[in-house]
């Protein structure tokens, strides 16, 4: 538990319904830069010759970074919950067309299991790297990063995409 920092939540400005598409890309941008340091962290840690550390590492990294996009682009459960009600349809329709697993849920431990599966190849191949001497300990390092990088775009994708679809403007009623 020491290994996984309190880190402070993605500061995440309001994102309204009114406020643009620039608005949503910064957002994103402060996502990406806070995903890089985690995936840093949690690869330093898979640098450790200790087997399932580095597991641990990526579960917990994961459990905190995920909500915390949810968060700052306004799409944790319980700000979709206080959307009118117009809006929170949006975000159900474009939640069940676009497949967000992990948008507007709550997160946890065996969610974050579910979606490490997608990259279970790589995170395989990481746990064997391990026993290869120094190059097996800087392959895993470099896996853990890019299966950590990669959960979290697409999940930041899938936000972006919610967010852009609140962005519209509402259909007339004709």
């Amino acid at each position: 538990a020491a290994m996984v920092s309190r880190a402070k939540p993605i500061r995440a400005d309001r994102v309204d319904a009114d406020d643009g598409a620039d608005a949503v890309e910064a957002i994103a941008r402060r996502c990406r830069e806070r995903v890089k340091q985690r995936a840093l962290l949690a690869a330093g840690v898979a640098m450790v010759p200790v087997p399932g550390l580095d597991w641990l590492t990526d579960v917990g990294v994961l459990i905190k970074l995920l909500p915390d996009i949810n968060h700052a682009f306004g799409l944790a459960p319980e700000q979709i919950e206080r959307l009118a009600p117009d809006r929170k349809l949006v975000v159900y329709k474009a939640l069940s067309t676009g497949g967000g697993l992990l948008v507007g849920k709550l997160i946890t431990r065996e969610l974050v299991l579910k979606v490490l599966k997608v990259v279970g190849v790589r995170l395989t191949t990481q746990q064997a790297a391990k026993f290869v001497p120094i190059a097996g300990q800087a392959l895993s390092a470099a896996l853990t990063y890019g299966a950590l990088r990669y959960v979290c775009e697409q999940h930041i994708q899938q936000c972006i995409a919610v967010r852009r679809q609140l962005l519209l403007p509402a259909p007339s009623a004709a």
